[in-house]
């Protein structure tokens, strides 16, 4: 009996320092709104300048639906403003999206958008 009491007691501080862990994690995540007030516009490409970025944090998008979209793209969509195919598209205009580690790239694939600056490419560590 006393032995079912600790191996109970090990597993209650187990999982009480895996919920800790995770509330760490969480509360070093930071949360960017691309783009400012003004939000997901035209001529960003340079928004991402000067922030240090880490894989977790969030980028915000805001944006009219009816003009814009956010779509995550590899290094060659972002190259060439081009959708690749299988590339996630978001259509909420208040998307948040959860870095991961590396480059991360996005668009707006609405004709002439990407081409007229409406893309960033956020380096996360």
């Amino acid at each position: 009996m006393a032995m079912g009491r600790g191996s109970a007691m090990i597993a209650a501080v187990m999982l009480l320092c895996m919920f800790v862990t995770i509330q760490v994690e969480m509360a070093d995540a930071a949360t960017y709104t691309v783009g400012g007030s003004a939000g997901w516009t035209f001529n960003l490409s340079g928004w991402p300048r000067g922030k240090r970025f880490k894989a977790g944090d969030v980028l915000v998008f805001n944006y009219s639906p009816a003009a814009h979209n956010v779509v995550s793209v590899d290094r060659g969509g972002y190259g060439s403003c081009r959708t690749p195919r299988g590339a996630r598209v978001y259509t909420s205009g208040k998307d948040q999206i959860k870095l991961v580690k590396g480059q991360n790239y996005f668009i707006c694939n609405f004709p002439g958008h990407c081409q007229s600056g409406m893309k960033i490419a956020v380096n996360a560590l």
